[in-house]
């Protein structure tokens, strides 16, 4: 499996970011997972938009472009829930809800690094 190291304004986001790139990993994503360990992520792709259905925590979601420039954020989206679509974005990072660093905004270009 693909793992990638995620920074932006050289401050980690993530540094085990798994890939959802085929039918099924996206379709199952983090549903059914009791959480996300400190530190992980899931980047799907491609994708520009997501539900929450069959999920048991938060997550802090990351709309991007094909360069990894942030289009939305959206943080501690609960359970049960499903985002518009986002025309523009091609992929999507999920995080554990509460553990994106306020100080990544929309417009931010992330830096994504394959330790495979």
């Amino acid at each position: 499996m693909v793992e990638y190291r995620v920074s932006c304004k050289n401050m980690p986001v993530a540094e085990k970011v798994f890939l959802a790139n085929d039918p099924i990993s996206r379709m199952v994503g983090l549903m059914f997972r009791s959480g996300l360990h400190e530190g992980e992520g899931l980047l799907i792709r491609p994708c520009n938009s997501i539900h929450t259905f069959f999920m048991r925590f938060n997550i802090d979601v990351l709309f991007l472009d094909k360069e990894y420039r942030v289009l939305k954020i959206i943080r501690n989206l609960r359970p049960w829930r499903m985002t518009r679509m986002y025309f523009k974005a091609s992929q999507v990072l999920e995080l554990q809800g509460g553990t994106l660093s306020e100080e990544i905004h929309e417009n931010d270009q992330l830096e994504v690094l394959c330790t495979n």
